[in-house]
């Protein structure tokens, strides 16, 4: 059956913004939890749109997806988040067809993490399609596309170094601490929240420094204790805030809240405070500054960060990039025979059906018909002439479209369109 959207003009999209124009407070703006992801599914199914991806991570919120106009997607996007239209104009990026897969491809291997070589989004990747397919919103392009990120993430991981060393902001921030506080070991840590760049801090952490001087609170206490579980670490209750704040010399918060969870109120400090704050929206409130004994740090300044290690991996980008292009240089020739296979199938049935009457004509006209040899050299002829179409449809220079619509008026063809 012909999908209702196939009478459409729909064009692959890639709208969005990132760390590189919209600051954290910005992004915080777009940012979409996992129930806010579900509504944008829901309102694109309900709007009738073919497939579609959805991620947002605390450097990134984006859409990618098949519509008519990107405006489509933005709205998706401006509908279900605390973004407006005037807000995304300022900070966002909208691509199409090739440049959408370039970015998809960029995104996916960590080339366009806030920390060059991030593996962390691939996983986002896989769990957006997931939560995609489960709505019905993906088709055969959207499967194919995301099953090549993948594989290219994968092959650079193994094939290149870009991913050695520090591999995210948790480990930028642990080495942030430890630059920044002397003898470590005998310092407190209180990390106050457990989303997941909170979870790879406290990992790091607990590789390098004792782990008996880290204390864990979170809203929900079960959760935290999952966690200090498998670290050997000191859980205590959300009631317990303040005064654990007051035994910390670093505070790391990665909260999933919505507003500020940490502000100037709630310090009674009688030493320095060092505040990490690893959360999109920000959660702690600028005004803890005014506490002369308080420094605090967001991630955007983590990820600012330029050591070695960032420098180093900076060799292994045209590896990297030479990967991406090999894998989209294969996608790209599959969405190209995609878009005409069924234009040449239906060609061949054409100049099949004129055999068929002809070798009729023929057998009835000739006492000496071999009809065995005319099959053999008929379908050799029309496998040449098939073969010259479809290698003039691959050819990059040919406009595939108007190529189709013509072979389709000369042979009076009648197709259906793929998805």
């Amino acid at each position: 059956m012909e999908n209702k959207t196939t009478s459409k003009h729909t064009t692959f999209y890639a709208i969005g913004l990132s760390y590189k124009k919209a600051d954290a407070e910005m992004r915080g703006k777009f940012s979409l939890d996992q129930n806010a992801k579900e509504q944008v599914l829901t309102q694109a199914k309900d709007s009738g749109i073919e497939s579609l991806l959805v991620i947002s991570t605390c450097n990134r919120t984006e859409i990618y997806g098949y519509a008519e106009h990107p405006f489509q997607l933005i709205k998706l996007l401006t509908d279900n988040s605390n973004g407006s239209v005037e807000d995304f104009q300022k900070v966002a990026y909208v691509y199409k067809n090739t440049e959408a897969i370039n970015h998809f491809f960029k995104v996916g291997t960590g080339l366009d993490s806030q920390i060059l070589g991030d593996f962390e989004i691939i996983s986002q990747v896989k769990n957006s399609f997931t939560e995609s397919k489960k709505f019905g919103l993906t088709n055969s392009y959207l499967e194919r596309l995301a099953n090549a990120v993948i594989q290219a993430s994968k092959r650079i991981k193994n094939e290149t170094e870009i991913s050695s060393g520090a591999t995210s902001v948790s480990f930028a921030s642990v080495q942030y601490i430890f630059r920044n506080i002397e003898d470590i070991d005998n310092k407190n840590i209180l990390l106050f929240g457990i989303g997941k760049i909170g979870r790879n801090t406290c990992e790091n952490l607990v590789k390098h420094t004792k782990d008996d001087n880290i204390t864990l609170i979170n809203r929900t206490r079960d959760k935290a204790e999952q966690i200090a579980g498998k670290f050997n670490l000191i859980v205590k209750d959300y009631a317990d805030l303040q005064t654990e704040i007051q035994r910390a010399d670093v505070l790391v918060v990665a909260t999933g809240a919505q507003n500020p969870t940490v502000d100037k109120t709630i310090l009674n400090l009688k030493k320095p405070l060092l505040i990490l704050d690893l959360s999109v929206p920000r959660n702690v409130n600028p005004n803890v500054l005014e506490n002369e004994l308080v420094s605090l740090v967001h991630m955007d300044q983590l990820s600012q960060m330029t050591d070695e290690t960032l420098e180093n991996r900076k060799k292994y980008i045209p590896q990297a990039e030479a990967i991406i292009d090999e894998i989209q240089e294969e996608f790209i020739t599959w969405t190209k025979a995609r878009k005409f296979a069924p234009t040449i199938n239906a060609l061949k049935e054409k100049l099949n059906s004129i055999k068929d009457n002809e070798l009729n004509f023929q057998r009835k006209k000739l006492s000496n018909f071999d009809e065995e040899q005319a099959e053999i050299i008929s379908n050799r002829i029309i496998q040449k002439i098939t073969s010259q179409f479809a290698n003039h449809l691959k050819d990059d220079q040919t406009a595939v479209n108007e190529s189709i619509e013509w072979i389709e008026k000369v042979f009076q063809l009648e197709t259906l369109s793929n998805e």
